[in-house]
């Protein structure tokens, strides 16, 4: 079984991985194919998932098609029957909430993987929309920088230039998985005792704010019986 989860990389493997294949000459041809940008998955645009054989002989199992809701009508699943498909439906403008629909798809290309599969993601042209969510997938998968994870990206499709809007989501993605990385590596087993420990205290001091009363209530009693055995005695003797 395959696993999304990285391997241990030193500071010198994450370079090399982040700088990509060294020997490859892109063409501008190649913003027509598909490109594997981590084992198991691939980045192409939308023309590379409408070949059947082009898919087989990529084993390819899953799809994850990313379209403009106006571009329903020809940006589509092509064979439901030979893959595994996850369609969503955006907005291709610098408006679109990318972060928001981003965990279906980070949950499906995970499960894809995990099971063997072999992931493409796609939009229309490859060059915006679907890098944006993949740059995501490789930040969080590596636990990388932004700007480290394009990086990883463009030097497997040079052609990826996500639009103003998606490059800002991608920035703000990174403190987003940040913090959830923070909070799952929180031991549990701190989090309810520090609770159950928060409500002792809240007991104890109730007990003690108790015990503060019982003791002032006889002193008070005691004072005002003080009190008006002076007020008696001053009342006698005039």
């Amino acid at each position: 079984m395959n696993s999304t989860m990285p391997a241990q990389l030193s500071e010198e493997q994450l370079k090399q991985v982040i700088q990509g294949p060294i020997d490859v000459e892109w063409r501008y041809e190649m913003r027509r194919e598909c490109q594997e940008i981590l084992p198991n998955l691939l980045l192409g645009p939308f023309v590379a998932s409408k070949s059947l054989e082009t898919l087989q002989a990529l084993h390819v199992t899953h799809i994850v098609c990313i379209r403009d809701a106006k571009e329903a009508f020809s940006v589509k699943p092509r064979f439901p029957d030979q893959f595994q498909y996850l369609v969503l439906d955006v907005e291709d403008n610098e408006e679109q909430n990318l972060i928001r629909l981003f965990p279906e798809a980070k949950r499906f290309i995970d499960k894809a993987i995990e099971n063997g599969g072999r992931v493409l993601v796609h939009c229309n042209g490859g060059i915006s929309l679907s890098p944006a969510f993949v740059v995501m997938f490789v930040m969080q998968h590596y636990q990388i920088s932004w700007e480290d994870a394009l990086h990883l990206v463009q030097n497997r499709r040079y052609c990826i230039s996500p639009n103003g809007g998606f490059l800002t989501q991608i920035k703000e993605y990174e403190a987003i998985y940040k913090a959830n990385v923070a909070h799952a590596s929180f031991p549990q087993a701190l989090r309810p005792v520090a609770r159950r420990k928060r409500e002792m205290d809240d007991d104890d001091h109730e007990d003690v704010a108790e015990e503060d009363r019982d003791r002032k209530r006889p002193l008070v009693a005691a004072q005002s019986q003080e009190r008006m055995d002076m007020d008696m005695d001053a009342m006698e003797t005039s």
